[in-house]
């Protein structure tokens, strides 16, 4: 997504392949900073056998269940990652120019670059929902032992909760990836607008990563209160009881008058730590991608 790389749209299997290189690589990077997000989301009032920071959730998690805990349900993401990531940078672009041709504009501009964000963000979530229910279930503490495995998680839920709990937390999904979206995009625009013009290999790198990493912090800065939301209502099963979360605005409403502000925030650091990095490297990988099929195959 450099400026070279927008003289010419890459045909949409560029865009697919380059996007599934970046999201898969972003993953494999970050994945167990995931697993600990998703571990203090589900945390609900303090005390307790409860993890008191990062840290401790990281150090107990390898010392009582395995360095490997930190990996589980890493599957479903994986598999996601080709058409998530295509998405997101594909359709970006498609919205961008349908949304010039709306508005009579010669060149992006920030509304422009947030609006696109957003729209590519509601896209994204229709793909990603089941399988980031698939994951928070594997992830969850309460469920060690109960999935053997992705084909496990599908086969009880359906047989428990029947084909609709595959759509649970859609709605907030689409909350929370239209959110991160329209910040991390619109704020790539922005920063790249304001820093001066890179005029080397190097420069054009730091200059990516910069603002993915910036985009991403803003992105998960904005929707982890949908993102917290959206863990518990794909996290609650039958057992349970009944649902306490119905929708997304709703549910940001009940966690706060219920928990306070900052159970809004629950599992931010590790998120922010992971989103903020990785946006950098999706960025950074995804233009570089690009960039190596443009030379090579166009």
């Amino acid at each position: 997504m450099s400026e070279s790389a927008k003289e010419q749209p890459l045909p949409f299997a560029f865009q697919f392949t380059a996007g599934a290189i970046a999201g898969v690589s972003e993953i494999l990077c970050m994945y167990p900073l995931d697993v600990i997000k998703t571990r203090l989301m589900l945390q609900v009032g303090t005390g307790g056998d409860q993890y008191k920071s990062i840290f401790d959730a990281f150090r107990r998690i390898v010392k009582e269940e395995g360095p490997r805990t930190l990996y589980r349900g890493i599957i479903p993401p994986i598999l996601v990652e080709a058409p998530k990531r295509a998405i997101k940078f594909a359709a970006n672009s498609e919205y961008g120019n349908m949304y010039l041709k709306m508005f009579n504009l010669e060149k992006m501009n920030q509304l422009v670059s947030v609006l696109t964000g957003v729209s590519a963000g509601i896209t994204e979530a229709v793909i990603v929902s089941t399988p980031e229910l698939l994951k928070i279930r594997l992830q969850a503490k309460e469920n060690a032992g109960r999935y053997n495995g992705m084909t496990d998680v599908i086969k009880k839920v359906y047989a428990t909760e029947g084909l609709r709990a595959f759509f649970n937390g859609l709605e907030s999904t689409i909350w929370r990836h239209a959110l991160w979206n329209g910040g991390y995009f619109g704020s790539i625009f922005m920063i790249r607008d304001v820093l001066p013009k890179p005029e080397s290999k190097q420069g054009n790198l730091a200059v990516n990563f910069v603002a993915g990493a910036i985009g991403g912090t803003i992105g998960t800065t904005l929707n982890t209160p949908t993102d917290v939301v959206k863990t518990r209502i794909q996290a609650h099963l039958p057992s349970h009881g009944p649902k306490i979360y119905s929708s997304c605005i709703p549910g940001v409403i009940h966690i706060y008058k219920t928990e306070g502000f900052m159970a809004l925030y629950k599992g931010y650091v590790p998120k922010v730590l992971r989103l903020g990095p990785g946006g950098g490297i999706l960025l950074v990988v995804f233009d570089q991608v690009t960039t190596f099929m443009r030379n090579h195959f166009m």
